[in-house]
């Protein structure tokens, strides 16, 4: 037994001194020390001085947030690197009542969460709906499970209520949309 427990020793020495010895040591090229005298000319290349930590050094507080401000201004405004401010409305969900025989169809990108009824999908193609909390995509005629995102990737697909379903049915979409009547016609919002 103490042999077994002698080897089992041995071998789990060897096997961890790769380990150790290929680790960079401190100070070697795989691994440089940053040395006080390397920060400070790195700093002052940038434009500011590093002081002892007694006076004032010329990287002031007001400084800082002034190049601080500058980076911000030269940022996009919004998401969609226009010139336009946004005002954060893009971003809300809207709640959309369907009635029966109403459907709804999404722009490209927008996205909705059916929360209350039997609904199913509608798509003017072959290709499905992305239920992106299910992970799959949803064939034009299939229900709908409430509560699951789904993404748009293309205009001309939505969700209408079942026709079993006689209660107003509750959807909150992201973008832009659509809501049609069974005729059609498309109903003022």
């Amino acid at each position: 037994m103490k042999k077994v427990i002698g080897l089992g020793l041995a071998i789990l020495t060897v096997l961890a001194s790769p380990i150790h010895a290929a680790a960079p040591t401190p100070g070697s090229a795989d691994d440089p020390i940053v040395t006080k005298s390397y920060l400070e000319q790195y700093v002052q290349g940038l434009g500011g001085s590093v002081g002892t930590g007694g006076g004032s050094n010329g990287l002031t507080e007001s400084k800082i947030k002034e190049i601080i401000a500058q980076e911000i201004a030269k940022l996009p405004t919004n998401n969609d690197g226009g010139g336009t401010p946004s005002t954060g409305q893009g971003n809300a969900m809207k709640v959309v009542v369907l009635k029966a025989g109403q459907t709804i169809l999404a722009d490209a990108g927008s996205e909705l969460i059916v929360r209350n009824g039997k609904t199913l999908a509608v798509s003017n193609d072959d290709n499905g709906i992305p239920d992106v909390t299910a992970g799959k995509d949803l064939a034009a005629g299939t229900v709908v499970q409430n509560n699951h995102l789904l993404i748009f990737p293309r205009d001309g697909r939505g969700v209408k209520p079942d026709l079993k379903e006689t209660a107003d049915v509750y959807v909150m979409v992201r973008g832009g949309y659509v809501v049609q009547n069974a005729d059609g016609t498309k109903v003022s919002q």
